[in-house]
Formats: structure tokens, sequence, C-alpha cells
């Protein structure tokens, strides 16, 4: 196997990277990483020290979002790149200030600074923008923006799912729900074993 994906199940960036990696149909072999028990194979490709990362024999891919474009531009057979150029700005919007007010909200306590009431108000700020846009999809079809945001949605929802499932977000919620029970998101949620230094390969998808 010539790529290898270092990857953490219910991290949503290794999620929506593990979503493009299936839509396009590139095979990797998935090393499933504890982030208190990083192991050397791992700290030595990855720059960051954070997952996913990608390496492939010409490169090392150590952002979420590049491993999916990577994985696409291979294999597109769904048309996730075939977007409006708005859909960067929704991912934009999604991985910088929402992302930001989702971590303050669900990890109030590294934050003490911070208003946690406040931080859920900046969020759902976004949430109501998307609902807005959200038509079964953010644009006529899914896209990229709809598997690149969606695992975030899903982290924020479930801090406090009660109060999200009674926002006036009617278009968001069907969105999320059919993406939980998806079998698309079940295949990129199953569970494996601890990746160590001399184990069986493990193909994904």
């Amino acid at each position: 196997m010539t790529q290898t994906l270092y990857s953490f199940r219910r991290c949503p960036y290794a999620m929506r990277a593990r979503l493009a990696l299936a839509s396009a149909t590139q095979p990797v072999a998935l090393r499933e990483v504890v982030l208190r028990d990083k192991p050397a194979a791992f700290l030595e490709a990855s720059p960051s020290a954070t997952v996913p990362c990608l390496v492939t024999p010409d490169q090392v891919i150590d952002e979420s979002l590049d491993i999916m474009i990577w994985a696409l531009r291979r294999n597109d057979p769904e048309g996730w790149l075939h977007m409006p150029d708005s859909g960067w700005d929704w991912i934009n919007r999604a991985d910088g200030p929402f992302k930001q007010a989702l971590d303050r909200t669900k990890y109030a306590s590294r934050y003490p600074d911070e208003d946690a009431t406040a931080q859920r108000q900046q969020a759902a700020l976004f949430l109501a923008d998307l609902d807005k846009q959200i038509d079964g999809w953010i644009f006529e079809h899914a896209t990229l923006a709809d598997y690149a945001i969606l695992p975030f949605v899903r982290q924020f929802a479930f801090i406090d799912k009660a109060w999200f499932d009674q926002q006036p977000w009617p278009d968001l919620q069907d969105w999320l729900e059919r993406f939980l029970a998806s079998s698309r998101f079940a295949a990129i949620m199953q569970k494996y074993p601890q990746w160590r230094t001399g184990a069986a390969v493990t193909i994904f998808p």
C-alpha cells in the first residue's frame, strides 16, 4: 500500500478526510492513532503531530482539507469539487470563526477568559445562516462543502443535543440527521484497534 493515513476515529478533521477518501475510492493503509499515545512513526511523519496525516510516496499532507482535495482531484465520481466558489467561503467560515466558537463552547474549561454562552451564540449565528442556505444540501447537490462542514456541525450538536434540537434550524437539523443515519457515515466510523509498529495492514475504505 503506497499511501498511509494516520487517523483518529472521533476527530472531525480525520472524519472529513476519510469521507473524501471513501468517496474517491482511494485506498490507504489506515493507522488508528491514540492521541495520548502517539507512535513514533506518526510523530516523524506529521509536521504538526495532528491527525489526519496522509503519507504518499511523493509528499506528506498534514491538513484535512488538503487531503480531501488530493483524493477528489484523483477521482471525483460524485462531483464534490463541482461547487460554486461560495462553497469555499462556507468552508472558511466553518473552519475559522465557527470552529473557534465551537471549541470555546465544548472545551470551556480550557478558555477561562471566554464566556461559553456567548461563544455558543457566536456558533449559532453561523448555523442560522447555514440553515437558510441548505435546501437538502448547501448547493443543488452534495459537494465538498457539505462533507467538509458536517463533522463539525455534528461535534457542535452533541455538546448539548437537546438544546440543538430545539433551535429553529429545520433544514440544518434534517441535513445533519440524514448524514448521521447514512451508510456513508457508518462506513467511516468503523472502529479500528490502535496501530502499533508491525501491526497488520488495515485497508480503508
